[in-house]
């Protein structure tokens, strides 16, 4: 597989889906069931795009940061600070999600 990002592990496991890019909480509502959600950090107003995301990788963020604690709660991968994941990664685009280690992958 060709790694796309690498960030910090946040929450484990590896889990795939397709890609929507979150920059503001009005953004929200185009999220789906089984999305990966990518935005630049996460805040409780992003509550109900997490809660249908397969996993969450961030911009920003550390060990500690909301996305890491939210992650590891809901058992969903995380990786964070990638700083480009926004730029980076496309709306619709298939990804796999490697919490464990800390990188996004092109699945084959």
């Amino acid at each position: 597989m060709k790694i796309l990002l690498k960030g910090t592990g946040a929450s484990p496991g590896r889990a795939e889906g397709r890609v929507k890019v979150i920059l503001q909480a009005e953004d929200v509502q185009n999220m789906r069931e089984g999305d990966i959600l990518v935005t630049c950090y996460t805040t409780p107003l992003l509550t109900t795009a997490i809660l249908k995301a397969r996993a969450i990788v961030t911009d920003e963020g550390g060990l500690m940061c909301h996305a890491a604690i939210i992650a590891r709660e809901m058992g969903i991968p995380c990786v964070v600070g990638t700083h480009k994941a926004t730029k980076l990664l496309k709306n619709g685009q298939k990804v796999m999600v490697d919490g464990d280690e800390g990188v996004v992958y092109v699945p084959e």
